[in-house]
């Protein structure tokens, strides 16, 4: 197995719960449910039938980062910073 380059964190406290994520400038926000992250990137669960672009931007406790998805797994999306 490879190493991971950044230690993956479980939110907890005021920053657990859900990112937003927007699509598209004139797009809604999603909400979806944030299971880790780290400094390279994020895994969320997203909820629904909702279809994510191969890059997009979340928002989470203030920060916005561009996010592209690098994985997928079911209901869950591995994206990169």
């Amino acid at each position: 197995m490879y190493p991971r380059r950044f230690a993956r964190i479980r939110p907890t406290g005021n920053m657990a719960g859900t990112v937003k994520v927007q699509v598209g400038p004139k797009a809604p926000l999603i909400a979806c449910k944030l299971v880790d992250y780290s400094a390279g990137g994020a895994c969320l669960e997203v909820f629904g039938q909702v279809t994510l672009p191969a890059r997009f931007e979340m928002f989470y406790g203030g920060v916005r980062k561009r996010c592209r998805i690098v994985w997928t797994k079911g209901r869950r999306v591995g994206v990169s910073f």
